[in-house]
């Protein structure tokens, strides 16, 4: 998913191949981990960020977005931050001085994993100033199992997911 400057950006994960609610019986998806990564489209090794302090929001949401939501947001399954720093260089320009992502949740497991129900997942992203070097790409990995489950219950939780 490449970041569209200060404009929320999202883009479809199709888990149709993976979650199946039946008649009979229905697979669902659990997360078990997720693991995201943050880079700059142009280069890879770095995220530049002028004089001005930047943020970079991504989620991974049950439903599509228009925007960054908060965790009161049912369809949040996970979200993070990371935050770049200014800081004036010896030649008077100033360059990204540190980054950090502590500043959200960006999750990296589950005690009991996120169960999902529903066809497709949204990765989503946004900047809060359009950064030096561009865009970035934000990717996650997840770590999953399939599980069985009634009809009825595979469609409860799809219905609270959508």
């Amino acid at each position: 998913m490449t970041s569209n400057g200060t404009t929320y950006a999202q883009s479809e994960i199709d888990l149709g191949s993976f979650v199946n609610l039946g008649v009979k019986s229905s697979t669902l998806l659990r997360i078990h981990s997720i693991q995201a990564s943050i880079r700059d489209t142009s280069f890879p090794g770095s995220i530049s960020v002028d004089d001005a302090q930047a943020c970079i929001g991504w989620q991974l949401t049950t439903q599509s977005q228009t925007a960054l939501v908060g965790y009161d947001d049912k369809s949040v399954c996970a979200a993070g931050h990371m935050q770049l720093y200014p800081g004036e260089q010896a030649s008077g320009d100033y360059k990204t001085s540190f980054a950090t992502d502590d500043y959200d949740l960006n999750p990296s497991d589950f005690v009991n994993g996120y169960l999902v129900g529903v066809d497709s997942m949204f990765l989503g992203v946004d900047q809060s100033v359009t950064l030096t070097s561009g865009n970035v790409d934000i990717g996650v990995i997840l770590e999953c199992t399939l599980e069985s489950a009634t009809q009825a219950s595979a469609t409860a939780l799809a219905l609270s997911q959508q």
